[in-house]
């Protein structure tokens, strides 16, 4: 039985979203739609509506079940590398949204036109040399991306025990920490290191509302923290991914292509995880079990007062 909502957790970004807990669930190509992002938003988080796959007649559609199926906020991202699509920021604006994360694209393009439009805008960065060319950009925060997270990645890759704090020193608008958490204890560190908030990623793929097929959440339950490849590392784009016997043979290749992506469908819903790339980070070491969003995101609040409340005590 599902236990009793937590009280809401105070901070910056929360306020600025108007949701009780400052988690964000990241915007994963296909599986960040309707049925997961709304799941996290009736929880209390954020739930965000991908554009990465740039199937935009499918993400209206999503947007549209957002719509019926809660009455919280939620987002969009902007993957500017996947979705070239140079109306993308009409298209967003026309949804109604009120908050957008960029990402994988230069801030300045962007951002004046979406906050012109009265979106709240954040931008994922995984240097401090990004981070402050976005602060440059006006953004309203940013998500600062740690090297341990699933995904596309920069190359050059850095972890967010060094990333978070270096980034907190040099700029003021408010930082959601993303890669490498699934708990309270991520989110009680990550605040520590001066974010704001959290996102997840690889915790909400092995979520029960998540679309993707069971083996791919069942291989992320059975992973060891070492489960990971970092694929592209001296190409572009960077990579995270799930190892597999593909994955540990591309790991070895100097380029690895956006063909490798050509069954995507196969791996996130059939379930075949040998035909393509499983988008995976290295949290999945810690994941142990698929459970609802709603147990995911109170668990996580109850734990992560736990640890600030343990830290207290050592003052």
């Amino acid at each position: 039985m599902t236990e009793s909502r937590p009280a809401p957790v105070k901070s910056r970004i929360a306020e600025m979203l108007g949701i009780d807990y400052p988690i964000i669930q990241a915007p994963m190509g296909w599986i960040a739609r309707s049925q997961l992002a709304s799941a996290v938003s009736n929880a209390g988080g954020l739930g965000i509506i991908e554009t990465s796959s740039g199937e935009l007649d499918a993400i209206k559609v999503e947007i549209a079940k957002m719509k019926q199926l809660t009455d919280k906020p939620f987002g969009v991202n902007i993957a500017q590398a996947f979705v070239r699509d140079p109306q993308i920021a009409d298209f967003v604006v026309e949804q109604g949204v009120k908050f957008v994360t960029t990402s994988a694209g230069d801030p300045t393009k962007y951002t004046a036109k979406l906050k012109s439009a009265g979106l709240t805008v954040f931008h994922v960065v995984p240097t401090l040399a990004a981070a402050l060319k976005a602060v440059e950009a006006g953004v309203d925060g940013l998500v600062v991306e740690g090297g341990e997270g699933g995904g596309f990645k920069n190359p050059r890759d850095v972890a967010s025990m060094v990333l978070l704090p270096l980034v907190a020193e040099n700029v003021n608008v408010p930082i959601v920490a993303a890669g490498g958490i699934t708990d309270g204890f991520g989110m009680a560190a990550a605040f520590a290191l001066g974010a704001e908030a959290v996102q997840m990623g690889t915790r909400m793929v092995a979520a029960k509302e998540s679309p993707v097929h069971d083996n791919w959440k069942n291989a992320i339950v059975n992973a060891a923290e070492t489960d990971t490849v970092f694929l592209n590392r001296f190409g572009r784009p960077g990579l995270r991914a799930l190892r597999t016997e593909r994955t540990t043979r591309l790991e070895h290749e100097d380029q690895v292509g956006m063909d490798q992506f050509a069954n995507t469908q196969d791996v996130y819903f059939g379930g075949d995880l040998e035909a393509g790339i499983a988008l995976t980070g290295q949290i999945a070491g810690r994941i142990t079990d698929v459970k609802p969003v709603d147990e995911i995101l109170w668990g996580t609040v109850r734990q992560f007062r736990e640890r600030v409340e343990a830290l207290e005590r050592l003052r």
